[in-house]
């Protein structure tokens, strides 16, 4: 007998352990080895990370394809693992050394990365754990690593080969430098802030023009040190004759020229531009076009560098600021300070500010990568789920930019380049490889012997001192880019390999679709020929209940294992799923989840109250034959959900998919078969008792079939548990068969029951609307010639008087007075209620109700129509004003048809 209550803490670890056993969850189960494969990759979790609820909604909807898939036959592969992440990891490691009294640089290199390896095997990968804790069904004997060994492999032969393709190679270009970590980071890495700071705008004085400047503005004074040039626009007739000409950079005393590039823009403050090529991105390519010297004025520090004069050097950025502020208005030449709000770069991680700096690192070749992966797209053979996201993945991948790929850390995969002692690099899979080519390239130029060569062969302490590994690891987005081959074996060719690449769906959010999802389809193409999936599906965001983005500032962020511990997993997972439509955010509410945990405890009870009423699986049943009216229309709806429930989830449309199985479970079976088969079950034994019970039994398999891809737990709990009365099922629900019916929609029994349906739903609603007591037993009168309609009345006289607390339902040939009349399909109903309810009393309330509502839209449409408002207002509060307008408008229409029909009772 099941338990009065579910109680999903006691339940989803026993039954993930159960799955595990089972390997539920593996690829290539030989039963399956026959059938068409269907692969997931992860987007790896950083080591570090723990479970947000990007990760719950992300995590969720792919289990919620993978389980479909699944149970439809398929050779399900969902790979796991997690990603090194290299800054992050470092940083955990690092203030574990601080609060011991040391430091990465007292331990050394090799002792370091012993010490993350160390930590990553105690502590790395809690978030796998709290992914288990969600319900995720990955292939765990699969989990992978990008740095173990075999991804090591991959990640080190694809440098090798694109380097010696042209396609990776060493630049001097800017980059994002983080002075507080000391190494170049990725844009996603960089916080944009808004910030109240000044515009500085300083006069640079013509040469030869005595008395004449040119004004530039700033946020960054301190970078004017290392300009080369200003900038005007060619059509600017303000400077025509200043074009060619040279200012005296003030403090420097350098000359630089003026030049005409369209980067200037006249309408903005002078028109003219200082140009800072090692301290700006537009400035870099502005420098670039005019071929202008690139002056780094800071070192790895955020310190003024030698290059600066010397009363400056050694100054950190900020002080130096406010140096050459104050060094210009004793000069004369500031010429005003405005206040100004402006987007400062921050380190996500480090906090401080990010610097663009001139250095050299590694790039690959990333638009000559780019063009198979634009033209794929454009082809079809990958498509963006909205399409619309396709337009934000061909304007990135058309104007990329070279990849910045080393990374200035000791944690991570470091670069295979060997430098010689004249700078010279050897780019190769092993040292051994590096050395060899390397002594073979001295000899050849002369530069050592062949003996000397031989010598230092033999001599690994001597050869190491003549060759030098390169420091510095790779960005972790480029090991994280061959994901979905590396981890199946490549470059090896695995039977995996074979059978489970290309994948089928990639799932992530929109911000790494050109960090991630654009460099797996350069990877794939290039090294696989061909793309690395066949759709990217990419939800929206996960915010608070007003609409705004969750973070720690606010205080509004929700842990999502703190909900699966309150409301378990099932709810959140069904909450995240039912709220998943394409393109919208999602507004999470502790409340939603609380609502859908009640969701899970009605199919407990439903099924509960099945196990009482004896229905139970009947071994060999079959829905087509059932002749009861009432279970020839469930098995009909269970057909037209399997149907909805299944195009949904091929559609990648959660919502409607989730949907569709709630209002199946709840409204149709809940609310309305079981209660219309009350009466049957606690009748007298015979044959139509054993088909309802049977069906009811069938109809609830059904319902937890459509509902597992959601709910795992409490479907899983409940076919185990029900199955025991014929003795146990022989197979877990994770892995039978999904719904796929056909013909057992009657149409006949269809047209009777909703009409049913339809009819007690109005009278109902017209008791509720008018506040009519709940004991009170009235009659209905159907006004109707139609014998189809009297007919209905005739079978279903009892069904109607029970679920709708009717005295009687008659034919009639008109109203009775003091009747409120309503209309159900084509009949028309009465329901005096004269002797009821004081009929003027409650015309007078439900006027009220609904002035009361027409004031409140009033109020909302006044907000709304200000244009002020709607500009200024936060969007979450925008957002609030127009939902709010839409629940007081069906309010509004719903009291006012509950009025009309009052105002027609005589």
């Amino acid at each position: 007998m099941l338990d009065k209550t579910f109680l999903p803490a006691e339940v989803e670890s026993r039954i993930y352990e159960a799955w595990e056993s089972a390997g539920v969850f593996r690829a290539g189960r030989p039963e399956r080895l026959a059938a068409k494969p269907y692969t997931i990759v992860i987007p790896p979790p950083n080591v570090t990370g723990s479970l947000h609820m990007g990760h719950a909604l992300n995590n969720t909807l792919q289990d919620v394809l993978v389980r479909f898939e699944r149970m439809r036959g398929r050779d399900v592969l969902w790979q796991p693992g997690t990603d090194h992440a290299g800054i992050a990891t470092q940083m955990v490691v690092e203030r574990q050394l601080e609060s011991s009294g040391t430091t990465r640089q007292a331990l050394g290199r090799e002792e370091f990365v012993r010490r993350v390896w160390s930590w990553k095997a105690e502590s790395g990968g809690m978030i796998l754990s709290q992914l288990r804790r969600l319900g995720a069904s990955c292939d765990w004997s699969r989990e992978r690593f990008t740095m173990d060994e075999g991804l090591s492999r991959a990640v080190v032969k694809v440098f090798v080969d694109l380097y010696r393709a042209g396609l990776i190679y060493k630049d001097k270009r800017l980059v994002n430098w983080d002075p507080k970590l000391l190494t170049a980071i990725s844009d996603l890495e960089v916080q944009p802030t808004e910030t109240k700071g000044h515009l500085w705008h300083m006069r640079y004085p013509v040469k030869d023009a005595p008395g004449r400047t040119i004004t530039v503005a700033t946020t960054r004074p301190e970078t004017m040190l290392g300009d080369t040039a200003v900038a005007v626009h060619p059509d600017d007739a303000r400077y025509a004759d200043l074009v060619g000409k040279t200012v005296v950079l003030p403090i420097v005393g350098r000359e630089i020229p003026i030049i005409a590039d369209e980067y200037a823009d006249p309408a903005q403050g002078s028109g003219a531009v200082k140009i800072t090529p090692a301290h700006d991105f537009n400035d870099f390519e502005v420098g670039r076009r005019h071929g202008l010297p690139m002056i780094n004025v800071l070192d790895a520090h955020g310190r003024i560098n030698d290059e600066a004069p010397a009363a400056y050097r050694g100054l950190d950025r900020f002080e130096a600021r406010r140096k050459v502020v104050a060094e210009f208005e004793a000069l004369g030449l500031l010429e005003k300070i405005e206040d100004h709000v402006h987007t400062v770069p921050y380190g996500d991680r480090s906090g401080v500010v990010i610097e663009p700096w001139l250095t050299d690192q590694w790039y690959v070749d990333a638009a000559t990568l780019a063009k198979p992966a634009i033209e794929a797209v454009e082809r079809g053979e990958t498509v963006f789920v909205p399409r619309n996201w396709e337009k934000t993945y061909f304007e990135w991948m058309r104007n990329i930019q070279p990849w910045c790929i080393s990374r200035q850390l000791w944690w991570g995969h470091q670069i295979p380049a060997w430098y010689g002692p004249d700078g010279h690099v050897f780019v190769a899979e092993t040292e051994e490889e590096a050395s060899a080519a390397a002594l073979a390239h001295y000899v050849l130029n002369e530069v050592i012997s062949e003996e000397e060569a031989a010598a230092l062969a033999e001599d690994p302490e001597r050869r190491a001192a003549f060759l030098r590994r390169d420091p510095d690891v790779l960005d972790t987005w480029f090991s994280s880019a061959l994901w979905p081959f590396s981890t199946l074996g490549w470059p090896d060719e695995t039977p995996e390999l074979r059978r489970y690449y290309k994948t089928d769906v990639l799932v992530t959010g929109f911000d790494i679709i050109f960090f991630w999802v654009a460099r797996m389809m350069m990877m794939g193409l290039h090294f696989m020929k061909e793309v690395p999936f066949h759709t990217v599906y990419i939800h929206a965001l996960v915010r608070d209940e007003k609409g705004q983005k969750m973070s720690k500032s606010k205080g509004n962020v929700i842990d999502p294992i703190d909900l699966v511990e309150k409301y378990g997993a099932d709810a959140l997972r069904f909450t995240l799923s039912a709220m998943a439509a394409q393109g919208r955010d999602i507004k999470l509410s502790e409340s939603r989840v609380e609502g859908y945990r009640n969701f899970a405890t009605k199919l407990w009870n439903a099924a509960r109250f099945c196990e009482m009423n004896g229905c139970v699986p009947v071994a060999g049943f079959d829905p087509a034959r059932v002749s009861g009216t009432i279970d020839r229309w469930i098995v009909g709806e269970v057909e037209t959900t399997a149907r909805a429930v299944t195009e949904a989830i091929e559609a990648y449309k959660f919502n409607e998919a989730a949907g569709a199985a709630y209002r199946f479970v709840w409204n149709v079976f809940c609310d309305w078969y079981l209660e219309l088969i009350k009466p049957v079950l606690s009748g007298e034994d015979g044959a139509a008792k054993v088909e309802t019970r049977a069906t009811a039994a069938w109809v609830l398999d059904q319902g937890l079939k459509l509902l597992h891809p959601f709910m795992p737990f409490v479907t899983e709990e409940l076919w185990q548990r029900i199955g025991d009365g014929i003795g146990g099922r022989n197979t877990v629900l994770a892995l039978s068969p999904w719904p796929e019916l056909q013909g057992l929609i009657d149409a006949t029994a269809k047209a009777d029951v909703e009409w049913l349906i339809d009819a007690v739903s109005a009278v109902r609603s017209v008791r509720s609307e008018m506040n009519v007591p709940t004991a009170a037993r009235l009659p209905l009168f159907v006004i109707s010639s139609s014998a189809e309609i009297e007919g209905r009345i005739d079978r279903y006289r009892e069904f109607m008087k029970r679920l709708a607390r009717l005295s009687s339902v008659a034919m009639a040939t008109s109203a009775p007075a003091g009747s409120v009349q309503i209309v159900v399909g084509e009949a028309t109903a009465a329901l005096p209620l004269a002797d009821v309810i004081d009929l003027d009393a409650e015309r007078a309330r439900l006027q009220r109700e609904v002035q009361k509502l027409v004031d409140e839209i009033g109020k909302i449409d006044a907000k709304l129509g200000n244009a002020s408002f709607v500009a200024r207002a936060p969007e979450h509060v925008v957002e609030e004003q127009r939902e709010r307008r839409q629940e007081a408008e069906a309010a509004r229409v719903r009291l006012s048809q509950a009025l009309e029909r009052l105002s027609g009772a005589a």
